[in-house]
């Protein structure tokens, strides 16, 4: 494994392919080689793509900081999924330690210590869509409907480019902490295939990946390259005992069990010497399980005949049949001097919950009967998007450097729908565990964005880089907005270079922010999120949502003391106005009434609850705050001669964010965010996290050792234990997750040219998050804090795999 650095990106299989298949001489080959594909050669000399709309502009002479993660580094990791395979290469990129119910089957990520909305994700230079599964539950991923980068099949992953750097002026909404381009794969040969064996260092967890993808020519102008993924992994099971019981029945903390297949199409063809078509497929489904707490026999006493199903009591399952897709198609080429792209791309996500081993108690009180499992609500968003980009460099008399010009236009149409629950999950107080949507909260929902853009890029001086960009959207629901963003970099000698960015940003608010609504049933609690335009919230002083707005500087500095060192540092800050996040937290009978005037009924017996176990909230734009960081990576290459040579690397990242403004309440004037929910906007992802190590290689061996520190997490913890502070909605105890280590060690040996055989294992000594108190523990169970983006729960993981090239 290795720290993914510009300096240092390896030549990959794709490259290594492309550069021994013959290629036409035609421009717009050319420029389509250059424009999407792999880096033409490794390190330095690696061609990028993003953050730049300069054809063939080398990593070396980067303007932004840029990691280069390629699919063999993703590959070393062991990991079956493109999300927890990044996890493990960058220190600037966060997951979730866990997740509860639905959103815990979603996989989004974090980038420098910001919701998982403000990362842009791209599949080749394009906007991908956006999950339409939303994650509702308490935390610092509240309210994110980012990309499920784990649909698209790893099988089909070149490499991948992060920009750690705000980009909302080249990219549009979203591009606040930065953007994630995932590049597919474009040989025009070759098969390659691998299989991934793991479980985890408790037993369970069990996962199976099989990856397999290949290319082939169309004539002697074209290619295609066709990927496939399969994947499974079992649940883990992490809950402490159940306090109601002294047993471990409650299956609370635990991995989501799931199976995801997913295939990839991407293809191009030249269709004169100066115009080439491409187009691109993916498609991905997954079925998924989720428990949740467990329900005791008591709960069924007066309900004797659905007690006689389950004499010991059960353990509901969400579950999420989910099916993605994205097709995309478009033309390119050079006309006079212009290199020009026109593209459209669609993209849907549907999700269908469901609930397993669960119970309609009202209907079974007013029929006799209940069924076991619901439909209890389903989610569409799709999105299509439409771009025209052009570019050209531009000599002028009296001006020695040549001038890059690019400019462009979109439209995107976005669609969110929510669907009714099935009438046997909205019956009464609905299904138990996780009520069905009624026809007052469903839906259809959409808008239309306009925007455009420019981006100039010149020399002032020898060795002085200065880029300007500049764009305008339109949201049919939020208005105007417009963002800018001015970029140096200075090459001092051919070893030092320094560079800095100012920019301004924004997040407009997602569909799902502004329209979703659900109710979430426990044993002895109940928490609704209810739209911010229903009447419930605006009879308790909800009010429309706004973008967030963002201001970013950064500055760094390139050095390579000495031959094949490397060493990059930036700082960076990141202001950030109207924040979205669930707030105007109410409970008890106000919580009761607002989820009544919204269509959602309570449960049999609730009156007898703790009023403050009854809450709920919506989104609203609840503050601003300040994100300041530091992100260092060191890449050293050293020559044994005769014994090979070792990779060494190492990065870190610092992140501090702090709350500058708190929104208030125009009805109360009362904060919209309590000490809990302050605590997930500023010190729920690590404060820190450093990854170092090296790979030695030696002819059929390679072996590689890295080190991660996991940095420290603080949050604000509910009480629960009986007595005067339980479900206290303004009283907390601060519970600090400490600082972790962890090492991974993978050892290959290359059986002949084309098997190689790995035995690796991930956090290897089985280091645990720091626990909960007793005390703190609803029900008991939940031993480790799930709210947060720290170490995770399953322990050490151990794999075996096994790699097959032709």
């Amino acid at each position: 494994m290795s720290c993914a650095n510009i300096a240092q990106a390896q030549t990959t299989q794709a490259q290594q392919a492309t550069s021994k298949k013959p290629v036409p001489k035609a421009p717009a080959r050319r420029a389509a080689l250059q424009s999407n594909a792999a880096p033409a050669e490794g390190g330095s000399e690696a061609i990028v793509v993003t953050g730049t709309r300069e054809i063939g502009k080398k990593a070396r002479d980067a303007i932004a900081p840029l990691d280069i993660v390629t699919h063999k580094q993703l590959a070393t990791t062991g990991q079956g999924t493109l999300r927890d395979a990044l996890g493990l290469l960058l220190p600037s990129l966060t997951t979730p330690t866990a997740g509860f119910d639905a959103g815990a089957m979603t996989d989004t990520i974090s980038l420098r210590g910001l919701n998982p909305n403000e990362t842009l994700i791209l599949v080749d230079g394009k906007r991908r869509h956006t999950t339409a599964n939303i994650y509702a539950d308490p935390g610092p991923q509240q309210g994110s409907t980012a990309s499920d980068i784990d649909m698209i099949p790893m099988s089909a992953i070149d490499h991948v480019e992060v920009l750690k750097d705000g980009a909302a002026a080249q990219y549009g909404s979203d591009a606040v902490a930065g953007v994630v381009n995932i590049i597919l794969k474009k040989t025009a040969h070759g098969f390659h295939a691998q299989d991934i064996t793991g479980i985890t260092s408790q037993g369970d967890g069990f996962q199976q990946g099989v990856y397999l993808d290949g290319g082939a020519s169309l004539g002697s102008r074209g290619f295609v390259h066709v990927s496939g993924d399969f994947v499974h992994q079992d649940h883990t099971y992490r809950s402490a005992a159940d306090n109601r019981t002294g047993t471990y029945l409650n299956n609370v903390l635990s991995q989501p069990e799931q199976t995801r297949e997913s295939v990839a199409i991407n293809a191009g063809y030249d269709l004169t010497d100066d115009i080439q078509a491409y187009a691109s497929a993916t498609y991905g489904h997954r079925s998924s399980q989720s428990y949740q707490n467990y329900r005791l026999p008591s709960s069924l006493n007066d309900y004797p005949g659905y007690q006689a199903l389950y004499p010991w009591g059960y353990s509901p399952l969400e579950t999420l049949n989910e099916n993605d897709y994205e097709v995309k198609a478009g033309l390119k080429g050079d006309f006079r001097g212009w290199h020009w792209d026109l593209s459209t791309v669609y993209g849907r996500d549907y999700d269908s919950i469901g609930l397993l081993n669960s119970a309609n108690l009202q209907l079974n009180k007013d029929t006799g009967a209940t069924p076991t499992k619901f439909d209890v609500m389903g989610f569409n968003n799709q999105q299509w998007t439409n771009d025209f980009d052009i570019s050209r460099k531009f000599h002028i008399n009296g001006w020695p450097h040549s001038i890059n010009v690019a400019g462009g236009a979109s439209y995107r149409y976005e669609g969110y729908s929510v669907g009714t629950g099935s009438y046997n999950s909205t019956y009464g107080s609905g299904s138990d565990a996780l009520a069905g949507t009624n026809s007052g909260n469903a839906g259809n929902y959409n808008r239309d964005v306009v925007a455009g853009y420019i981006d100039i890029s010149t020399y002032l001086m020898k060795g002085l880089q200065l880029d300007l960009a500049g764009r305008e959207e339109h949201y049919t629901d939020v208005g105007d907005t417009q963002t800018g963003k001015v970029s140096l970099r200075y090459d001092i000698t051919r070893r030092i270079a320094l560079r800095g960015t100012i920019s301004n940003g924004f997040h407009a608010p997602t569909l799902a922010q502004e329209h979703y609504s659900a109710l979430n049933i426990s044993p002895t609690a109940a928490r609704g999120l209810i739209a911010a335009n229903s009447p419930g919230a605006l009879a308790n002083g909800a009010s429309a949502l706004k973008p967030e707005r963002s201001t970013n500087a950064e500055g760094g500095i390139i050095v390579e003391p000495v031959d094949n060192l490397h060493v990059t540092a930036d700082v960076y800050q990141i202001n950030m106005r109207d924040r979205i996040m669930p707030g105007g937290n109410i409970s008890g009978g106000t919580a009761r009434n607002a989820l009544g005037t919204n269509g959602f009924t309570l449960p049999p017996g609730s009156e007898s609850w703790n009023p403050s176990a009854i809450s709920a909230n919506w989104f609203s734009n609840v503050a601003s705050t300040r994100t300041q960081g530091l992100d260092i990576t060191i890449n050293y290459l050293t020559r044994l001669g005769q014994y090979g040579r070792i990779d060494w690397d190492a990065a870190i990242n610092l992140n501090r964010t702090r709350l500058s403004h708190q929104t208030t309440n125009p009805q109360t004037g009362a904060p919209l965010l309590n000490a809990q929910a302050v605590a997930y906007l500023t010190t729920a992802y690590p404060r820190s996290k450093i990854i170092f190590g090296g790979r030695w290689t030696h002819k059929q061996w390679t072996i590689g050792v890295h080190e991660i520190r996991w940095g420290q997490t603080t949050n604000q913890l509910t009480y629960y234990a009986p007595g005067p502070l339980q479900f206290s909605t303004t009283h907390f105890l601060e519970y600090h997750n400490s600082p972790k280590w962890t090492t991974n060690v993978d050892v290959s040996y290359r059986i002949t040219p084309r098997w190689t055989a790995t035995i690796g294992g991930n956090n290897i000594f089985a280091r645990f998050p720091t626990a909960v108190p007793d005390g703190n523990r609803y029900l008991g169970a939940p031993q480790y804090y799930m709210s947060t983006s720290q170490l995770g729960i399953n322990g050490g993981y151990y794999y075996f795999r096994v790699n097959y090239d032709l």
